[in-house]
């Protein structure tokens, strides 16, 4: 196997009795293998905005034998051409930066209208018989608001300051309203959990999606919209939370040594 996160984790703490497990983040595992996310994913461990949990508290929170993961990552097989975590790692900070812009938070601005129409369609038509589509409309209005303005400041604060520091530009000298970038990335981590625990709600309301029998298609175009949502925030956070912010204040720490 190539040299791995794990086995560069062993190799850094010294000692090959410590296993990885209690020192690699769930976050570092899907940062370097979007196939091994996969596998997070499949046991319902989140990488995203639980991704600073150790895979050995992951497990543990989930009752899970952490050797069974561990078999499961280990027995992934690189894919250079078909591992899209591959080629966003090497991506620059800026051109990521650009990404998420132009892909995630273009697909947020074009898919908020839409659950918002049918969120509060399917609930005005069935929330007697379903009372959980009044809560799922409350919160399809709260995460649209929380994306809305999270998605503005990381495109008018955060992004052009990232971009500074991905530059040749002095970032002392760029007016950042901010001490270091470590302060807004908390900010934006904080968001990505609210906003994370609001579709985990709406997992639990809607039993994982699962449309009930005879439902109408806006009921059914609902659900879809809804758990398409989920999944392209899971990347989005993914690509900010463990592969954007870290670069980021490793390029703010390379600017201030120098």
């Amino acid at each position: 196997m190539n040299q791995s996160v794990f086995q560069r984790t062993q190799a850094f703490a010294g000692d090959a009795s410590i296993p990885y497990a209690s020192t690699i983040t769930l976050g570092e595992i899907a940062a370097e293998d979007m196939h091994k996310a996969l596998v997070l994913k499949k046991f319902g461990l989140d990488f995203c905005c639980g991704g600073k949990r150790t895979l050995a508290e992951a497990c543990a929170a989930k009752n899970l034998p952490v050797e069974t993961v561990e078999q499961a990552l280990e027995a992934v097989v690189p894919d250079v051409a078909g591992n899209p975590t591959l080629h966003h790692r090497a991506w620059p900070a800026s051109f990521l930066a650009d990404y998420i812009v132009q892909v995630h938070h273009r697909y947020v601005r074009q898919i908020l209208p839409e659950l918002s129409a049918y969120a509060g369609k399917v609930a005005r038509v069935h929330g007697e018989r379903h009372p959980e589509l009044l809560e799922i409309r409350q919160l399809v209005q709260d995460i649209s608001e929380e994306m809305t303005a999270h998605m503005y400041k990381e495109e008018h604060i955060l992004f052009p300051y990232i971009k500074v520091l991905d530059s040749k530009t002095d970032a002392q000298h760029a007016g950042a309203p901010f001490p270091t970038v470590q302060a807004p990335i908390n900010m934006m981590e904080t968001e990505h959990e609210s906003a994370g625990g609001i579709m985990a709600r709406i997992r639990e309301l809607t039993l994982d999606y699962t449309v009930p029998e005879g439902a109408c298609g806006s009921y059914r175009l609902l659900y879809s919209l809804l758990e398409a949502f989920e999944k392209d925030l899971h990347i989005h956070v993914h690509l900010e939370n463990n592969i954007l912010f870290p670069k980021a204040i490793e390029l703010e720490k390379v600017k201030s040594e120098k």
